[in-house]
C-alpha cells in the first residue's frame, strides 16, 4: 500500500501549484492581493474563465531522477537490476516531494466602499510524500539483511473549492499605512493522510519478526479500504476500492491577513495567508492500534522484472508493504478537523530615488504545514519602463536551495497577460517531467478596465 501511494504521487507530478512570489513586488501585477490582501490595483479587472491565474509548483529535496533512470535509452525506475545502487548515496535521510496547486477559475476586483475589493473562485490541490532512504535500499536491495528500520515515512494531499472575497484599504489617520483581509469559504473535496512511523524488520530462524507502527485517514467520498486475509485468516488493509461517491465531502473557513506601509523609498509589507481548516466527514480510517508485533514468513522484496518498471513492479512493492503493515480497516470514524497550510510574508521594497520606475525586494516567505514546512529568501529587482510592461528578475535561497526566478507582465486597458516562473525549468524528461523537482510556472490573461 505505501508504495502503491508513493509510486502514484511521483509519477503523477508533472506539474502542480500556489501564488507564484516572483509577482510581489511587481507593477501592475494583477494578483498581488493572493500574496498580501492589503495590496489593491489600480483598476478594476475581471480573468479569462479558468486562466486568469494558473500556478503549478513542486518543491522537494529528493528528485525524480532519484526514482527513475535511464538505462539504454528506457525510462526505468530505480529497482531496476541495471541501475546501480550508488545512487542512494545522494539521496537524503528523509526525502521529500512536495506540490501545490492554484487554479483560478474566475475573479474580479473593482473600487469601492472606500477601498479595493475582490472576489475570486479557485481550485486548489496539495500533496506531499516522505520517502526514508532506508524505504529505498529496501526497495533496490531486497531482503538482504537481517535487519531493517524504516521510520519517517508519510503521504498526504488534499483538493478543495475556494471562494474568497478581500478588501483593502488605505488608513487616513496613519498616513501610508494600508491594511487587507480576506474571508475564504472552503469546500473540501478531498483529503488522505497515510503516517507510517514504524517498520522494523528482524530475521529470526526461518521467519521474521515485524514491529509495525502506522495509520491512514481518507476521505475520499464513498471510497473505502479493501481488504485480504492473512496467514491467521484476519483481514488486513491491502489497498483501496474503485474510487467513488467524490464530491464536496468537507467545508470550511480561512483567512489572510495583510498591512503595507509606505516611508519614504521604502514600502515595508507583512501578511499572513490562509489561517483556517477545513471539516471532513465520513472518515475512512486504518489503522496498526499502536505497534503491532507479529511473525511472518511472507516478505520477499525482490525485484525480478528485467525492466525493472511498470505496473507489475508497483503492484508487487504494494502487496508486500500491505501485508508488512497489517492495518486494520476502522470503518468510519465521523469528522476530522485538517489545518490548512499557512504561509507567512514579510518584504520590503526600495524605490530608487533617480529612476523610480525600478525597484528593489527582499522577501521571505515561509510555510507552515505538516510534512511539508519551508523558508525561502527571495531578492528581486523590479522595472516598469513604460505603463504597458513590467519585468521581475529574482534570485531565493532557502530550504530546497537556490533558485532563479522571474515574471514578465503586459499590461494596458481591456488586456493583460503574465508569464513567470519562480523556479526555472531545467531538463526535462520525454514525458515532460522537470528532472529536478523544484520547478513552477505562473501563468494569467486578465481584462483590466
Amino acid at each position: 500500500m505505501a508504495a502503491g501511494m508513493i509510486a502514484a504521487s511521483v509519477s503523477s507530478l508533472s506539474l502542480q501549484a500556489q501564488n507564484t512570489t516572483s509577482g510581489y513586488f511587481l507593477d501592475n501585477y494583477t494578483y498581488r492581493y493572493q500574496m498580501n490582501p492589503a495590496f489593491g490595483n489600480e483598476t478594476n479587472f475581471v480573468s479569462f474563465p479558468g486562466l486568469g491565474n494558473l500556478n503549478l509548483a513542486m518543491r522537494g529535496s529528493m528528485h525524480l531522477t532519484d526514482i527513475f533512470h535511464v538505462v539504454d535509452g528506457k525510462t526505468v525506475l530505480f529497482t531496476n537490476p541495471e541501475v546501480s545502487a550508488s545512487f542512494l548515496n545522494n539521496v537524503p535521510k528523509v526525502g521529500r516531494i512536495g506540490f501545490d496547486l492554484k487554479e483560478n477559475i474566475l475573479s474580479g476586483g473593482w473600487k469601492a466602499w472606500g477601498g479595493y475589493n475582490t472576489v475570486s473562485i479557485n481550485a486548489r490541490a496539495f500533496g506531499v510524500i516522505n520517502v526514508p532512504r532506508t524505504f529505498l535500499e529496501l526497495m533496490k536491495e531486497g531482503l538482504s539483511n537481517r535487519t531493517y528500520s524504516i521510520s519517517d515515512m508519510s503521504a498526504s494531499a488534499s483538493a478543495w473549492a475556494e471562494i474568497a472575497l478581500n478588501h483593502s484599504r488605505e488608513i487616513p489617520m496613519i498616513p501610508g499605512l494600508r491594511v487587507g483581509a480576506a474571508v475564504k469559504f472552503e469546500l473540501g473535496m478531498a483529503n488522505v493522510q497515510a503516517n507510517f512511523r514504524e517498520a522494523d524488520l528482524t530475521l529470526g530462524t526461518d521467519a521474521w519478526t515485524a514491529r509495525t507502527n502506522a495509520d491512514i485517514y481518507m476521505n475520499l467520498g464513498k471510497t473505502r479500504f479493501a481488504t485480504e486475509l492473512n496467514n491467521e485468516n484476519r483481514p488486513y488493509v491491502s489497498g483501496i476500492d474503485d474510487i467513488s461517491g467524490i464530491g464536496v465531502n468537507g467545508f470550511g473557513m480561512a483567512f489572510d491577513l495583510g498591512a503595507t506601509y509606505k516611508w519614504n523609498d521604502f514600502d515595508f509589507s507583512l501578511a499572513i495567508n490562509d489561517l483556517g481548516w477545513i471539516s471532513y466527514s465520513n472518515t475512512a480510517m486504518a489503522s496498526t492500534n499502536g505497534t503491532k508485533e507479529f511473525t511472518t514468513d511472507a516478505y520477499t522484496f525482490e525485484i525480478t522484472d528485467s525492466d525493472g518498471g511498470g505496473q507489475d513492479v508497483i503492484d508487487r512493492m504494494t502487496d508486500d508493504l500491505g501485508r508488512l503493515y497489517q492495518l486494520e480497516d476502522m470503518g468510519d470514524t465521523g469528522t476530522r478537523n485538517v489545518a490548512m497550510g499557512a504561509t507567512l510574508n514579510v518584504g520590503v521594497n526600495y524605490t530608487l530615488p533617480m529612476y523610480r520606475r525600478l525597484h528593489f525586494g527582499i522577501l521571505s516567505s515561509s510555510r507552515f504545514q505538516k510534512d511539508y514546512t519551508w523558508t525561502e529568501v527571495r531578492v528581486s529587482a523590479n522595472v516598469n519602463p513604460v505603463d504597458c510592461f513590467s519585468a521581475d528578475v529574482n534570485v531565493a535561497f532557502g530550504t530546497y536551495g537556490a533558485a532563479f526566478g522571474w515574471l514578465l507582465n503586459f499590461y494596458h486597458k481591456g488586456f493583460n497577460i503574465f508569464l513567470g516562473m519562480d523556479n526555472t525549468l531545467g531538463k526535462l524528461a520525454r514525458q515532460g517531467i522537470p528532472l529536478n523537482s523544484n520547478a513552477s510556472v505562473n501563468l494569467g490573461i486578465n481584462f483590466p478596465f
